[in-house]
């Protein structure tokens, strides 16, 4: 594992590791007003161990919003929420990159300010998707995403303020970088996909046109903290929350390009497989590599042979892990030690409280450190 456990250098930060933390939605803040709370300062405080922690989905407002009892990054108490995660994290010798989230058409009017019917860059529902409600006593409702509407041309420099806000929050927050979440079927990605987007303005047609959000985001992220904190996550492949586009890794080392004209920290790759799309091949990953001067991350369905082979073929910088965090919080020692891993639970992944969340063990058997 002697890549896996190496140094890397993003940006100004030295992390300890290349074995990094991947954003888990886990439905488990603090109410009212969905406060990241001690329970997550105790779950991410378990893994700070990782090279980097990037934080589960973080919506930049409550228009993004589309599962329930997802921690926000748009009020005082959510900044100090998250504040209290970081302070602890950082005492524990851990970095942490918030994750900038908006869920776009994968909402609800129930998760709406006014009952409102959800946004995207065109009217066009997401089929075959859930997105998740608040109950009573604190359990999760799951329902069909609503029929978005789409937003006019004069709306897209509030989407951009949204994410400078949360940026600036996120920064007296204290986390050391920001990931604009531009991936996975949420709001930036469709705007990037050609079935997602049928807009006739500038922000839809050609390729330049469809990226033409996500930079401007990009652009106010970089203008508040500097690019040396700044990355991007893209899923090029993508196919779940009805997704499909034509010119996907087209766009994605278009994009590459792009981020490496404005020198941003890394890119985060998120795989495609686990959810149905073409696998990605060395010579995409080569392409993109060619493109993309920062540090390259991916992420999905990676055990630690895997990762060290990446790493080895010199094709990424780091790799991301997902369910092997949920169930270890001390991974980065498993991996060191060749040791066996605990299994996750899929039942326990969304909602509820410290089952499946704050009590797996260590090596030593302890649920905690």
């Amino acid at each position: 594992m002697k890549h896996l456990l190496s140094p890397l250098t993003i940006g100004h930060t030295e992390l300890p590791n290349r074995i990094f933390m991947a954003p888990l939605t886990r439905s488990r803040a603090q109410q009212p007003g969905n406060v990241p709370g001690d329970l997550n300062v105790k779950y991410y405080t378990q893994r700070a161990t990782a090279g980097l922690i990037v934080t589960e989905a973080t919506p930049v407002s409550q228009q993004g919003q589309g599962y329930a009892y997802t921690p926000g990054i748009y009020t005082d108490a959510q900044e100090a929420g998250w504040k209290k995660v970081v302070d602890s994290v950082h005492a524990k010798g851990g970095h942490m990159s918030l994750q900038l989230w908006h869920v776009g058409r994968i909402s609800n009017t129930e998760l709406q300010d006014g009952g409102r019917a959800p946004v995207a860059p065109s009217a066009i529902q997401a089929e075959n998707s859930q997105c998740s409600a608040p109950v009573e006593g604190g359990s999760l409702k799951m329902m069909p995403c609503a029929m978005p509407r789409a937003l006019d041309t004069d709306e897209l420099p509030g989407i951009v303020e949204q994410y400078r806000q949360a940026t600036i929050r996120g920064a007296k927050a204290g986390f050391d970088f920001f990931e604009v979440h531009s991936a996975n079927g949420y709001l930036l990605h469709q705007f990037l996909a050609t079935n997602t987007n049928h807009r006739t303005d500038e922000y839809g047609g050609s390729i330049q046109n469809r990226a033409r959000l996500v930079l401007e985001v990009l652009d106010a992220v970089i203008k508040e903290v500097g690019k040396e904190k700044v990355g991007v996550r893209l899923s090029p492949n993508f196919v779940a929350h009805d997704m499909n586009d034509e010119t996907s890794e087209e766009m994605t080392l278009y994009l590459a390009k792009e981020f490496t004209k404005r020198g941003i920290a890394y890119l985060h790759i998120a795989e495609p497989d686990w959810a149905g799309g073409a696998p990605l091949t060395d010579a995409f990953r080569s392409a993109l590599r060619d493109q993309f001067k920062g540090a390259l991350i991916f992420c999905g369905n990676y055990d630690a042979e895997k990762a060290e082979q990446t790493l080895a073929k010199g094709l990424a910088d780091a790799i991301a892990f997902g369910r092997a965090f949920i169930a270890n919080p001390d991974l980065v020692a498993r991996f060191k030690q060749g040791a066996e891993l605990n299994t996750p639970n899929p039942d326990t992944f969304y909602g509820g409280s410290t089952e499946g969340y704050t009590d797996y063990p260590f090596m030593d058997g302890s649920p905690s450190n």
